[in-house]
């Protein structure tokens, strides 16, 4: 029913049912991973009216039992979410969660990231741990960014003077500085106005 990904590992689709409505991963070394996804795999939804609460728990540093924080939620409607939980400090939460003493991978340093299927009114009304939502304005814009400078890098690499022009029939020749001009033009439209790409 969910999946766990964190860069640079395995995806998890096989999550341990520790009751009729929770479910969690454990995530190894988890001191090294800034942000989780958690997804719905498509092939069983949510019943009506519900959702799944994302929790994340990993042991407190002076008693050692497992501390769980709210990082938000993902439903029928939205599918998937990422988590930022580089921020998140061990020992604060004690999120409501009902998961119970969950066994976990005990070797090691291992958290664990839980999913609670609850009704749609209660996720809307709980709070999330401060600092795990990840901007997704934030997010877009340092990614265009980021493949625009690569873009136009990738272009220029290519761009010859008019001495080195040599003709050819098969190709089609663009002035950089019209590249240019749209690239400063979107980052100027962009920053003045993140959503205008959906209109």
């Amino acid at each position: 029913m969910f999946g766990c990904l964190v860069a640079g590992r395995l995806v998890q689709t096989e999550a341990l049912q520790v009751a009729s409505d929770k479910f969690v991963f454990n995530l190894s070394d988890y001191e090294t991973v800034n942000h989780v996804v958690v997804f719905m795999l498509g092939t069983v939804p949510f019943p009506t009216g519900t959702g799944g609460a994302v929790y994340f728990s990993f042991p407190d540093p002076a008693s050692g039992a497992a501390v769980w924080q709210l990082l938000g939620f993902i439903t029928n409607d939205k599918p998937s979410a990422i988590f930022k939980i580089s921020g998140l400090k061990a020992g604060e939460g004690g999120a409501a969660h009902g998961f119970g003493a969950v066994p976990s991978a005990a070797c090691g340093s291992v958290a664990q990231v839980g999913v609670s299927v609850e009704p749609l009114e209660q996720l809307a009304q709980q709070i999330p741990a401060a600092g795990a939502a990840v901007s997704s304005v934030d997010s877009f814009l340092q990614f265009t960014q980021k493949m625009l400078d690569s873009l136009y890098n990738f272009a220029s690499s290519f761009a010859v003077s008019q001495a080195q022009m040599t003709p050819n029939p098969t190709e089609t020749f663009i002035p950089s500085s019209c590249v240019l001009k749209w690239y400063e033009n979107f980052q100027r439209r962009l920053s003045q106005n993140p959503s205008f790409w959906r209109s």
